[in-house]
């Protein structure tokens, strides 16, 4: 059973925008914290962008300045506001959560992950 799903990746300029989304389904209790990783080919996965429980936010070096988290507690769905597109961004982006599903067996949280989706900036 997939808990993550995301989608918004495709084909773009450089300079354009991106927004992906990702929204987690079934019986959650609790959402630790929502995430946002890449692998770009040749590199290792890293992480773009997270947002925390109590909403503090951190993002990755190359992105500061120009992608931006965002969630909707709610809807238990984040975002990732991607402007100013570089061909280095380039990537597979795979949306990550620390939460609690209920049936898990654990109340401190789980990693879940999305399938990917791919991001290409074109020059």
């Amino acid at each position: 059973q997939r808990h993550l799903v995301e989608s918004g990746g495709g084909l773009v300029q450089a300079g354009g925008s991106l927004r992906l989304s990702c929204t987690a389904s079934g019986s959650i209790l609790r959402i630790n914290a929502m995430n946002w990783y890449r692998q770009a080919p040749g590199k290792q996965r890293e992480l773009v962008a997270t947002i925390s429980s109590g909403g503090t936010v951190n993002y990755g070096d190359s992105v500061k300045g120009r992608f931006t988290i965002s969630r909707d507690n709610a809807k238990n769905t984040w975002y990732l506001q991607m402007n100013n597109l570089k061909p280095e961004d380039t990537a597979v982006y795979y949306c990550n959560a620390d939460m609690v599903v209920l049936g898990s067996g654990s109340y401190r949280g789980t990693d879940y992950w999305g399938q990917g989706t791919h991001v290409t900036v074109s020059s």
